[in-house]
């Protein structure tokens, strides 16, 4: 049982008080989107927490029950909007597997760039935002300017800047345009010779280390326990990747680097999406190289009008830049799937919030927010 004193008129008054419950959303600045924390305080000091979530919740599981899969592309880019290629190509995986359709090389390989390229753009996007959310602005511009470099050349092939709708079952909707390997070379290679900017910036800032290091600590049972993947259970030595551990498109050809940290907090998690960010911008220039060597040739498989997956049942999981997607895809050989059900990385990362939060100041716990990494639309489908 805490005190307080509650100033009444000119004098006061000692009371005996229980805890605080405060509400955090859906709509306060401190948070990501629309994203609700219901927390039990004693005084500055969070004791428990509850993420509540749906308040974006659209449906989206519903919705690809009533469209073919062409359209359900649409839809599968737009949950976690910051990795809209890396959502398509869950999809399209899980249908040709169904169809035992094989794209062609060079559409495997353009996919596997274009996944890094769009990792590049989800990592520069949080490792500007997560600095200004602690008070510091000159690093979003720097973070900015590298991923407008990138997303120039991922608008110039597919004519999107988020949502790209550049997958198709079976390949990739047109061909790489000409001298576009080119520009990508160039991208990446300026994006790599600016991010130690970035870097020196943010990490050998004292006060960011202040507000990171040894906060919001995230322990390897406590992954184990939620399902929490990606960036977020790296850093606490979960050393796992399916890119390396059962990879698909190019990646079983591709020298996957897999980054980890051992101290699971705010700081170790940033620091890995910094390297995880070096290791995109290799895999894109190894990608390059390999789409320089081969010869002409398709980049889609010829469709019919009318797209009919066999009736059957397959799941299909990527590594997304937040983490791990997965797809249950159920067909009754129809033009529209029977069920897909969406496994979001969002969802199950930020469920341990509930274990990360209390005892830590309510002023940490921004800092703690954004080293989450998430997506509220990834969160709610």
């Amino acid at each position: 049982m805490t005190e307080r004193v509650v100033g009444i008129g000119a004098g006061a008054k000692e009371l005996a008080t229980e805890d605080m419950i405060l509400n955090i959303g859906p709509q306060h600045p401190s948070t990501h989107g629309v994203l609700r924390l219901r927390l039990t305080l004693d005084g500055e000091r969070i004791t428990a927490a509850e993420p509540i979530i749906g308040y974006m919740h659209r449906g989206a599981e519903k919705l690809f029950e009533v469209r073919d899969y062409r359209q359900i592309i649409m839809l599968a880019n737009r949950h976690d909007w910051l990795s809209g290629f890396a959502n398509e190509l869950g999809v399209v995986i899980a249908a040709e597997r169904l169809l035992g359709m094989e794209p062609p090389v060079r559409a495997v390989w353009a996919r596997t760039l274009l996944a890094e390229l769009n990792r590049v753009l989800n990592h520069l996007m949080f490792l500007g935002s997560y600095p200004l959310e602690l008070g510091a602005i000159t690093p979003l511009f720097y973070a900015f300017d590298e991923r407008e470099r990138i997303q120039a050349v991922m608008e110039e092939i597919s004519g999107g800047r988020m949502h790209y709708m550049f997958n198709r079952v079976g390949g990739l909707k047109e061909d790489l345009p000409l001298g576009w390997l080119d520009r990508v070379s160039a991208a990446v290679a300026e994006t790599r010779r600016r991010v130690p900017d970035i870097e020196d910036l943010i990490l050998h800032n004292e006060i960011f280390i202040a507000r990171t290091r040894g906060v919001g600590v995230l322990t390897r049972e406590q992954i184990m326990q939620y399902g929490v993947s990606g960036p977020i259970a790296r850093a606490s030595g979960v050393d796992f990747d399916l890119r390396r551990d059962d990879p698909y498109l190019a990646y079983r050809e591709l020298p996957v680097k897999v980054v980890t940290r051992h101290a699971g907090d705010c700081h170790a998690r940033f620091q890995v999406l910094f390297d995880q960010l070096k290791s995109s911008l290799d895999l894109a220039d190894a990608c390059v190289e390999h789409l320089r060597s081969l010869p002409p040739g398709p980049i889609n498989q010829r469709l019919p009008k009318v797209l009919k997956v066999p009736e059957g049942h397959t799941y299909a999981w990527t590594e997304n830049p937040l983490g791990i997607n997965g797809y249950y895809l159920v067909s009754k050989g129809d033009k529209t799937p029977w069920r897909l059900k969406l496994r979001s990385a969002s969802y199950s990362n930020i469920q341990v919030l509930r274990e990360m939060l209390p005892g830590h100041l309510v002023a940490d716990m921004v800092a703690i927010l954004g080293s989450m990494f998430f997506v509220v639309g990834d969160i709610d489908k």
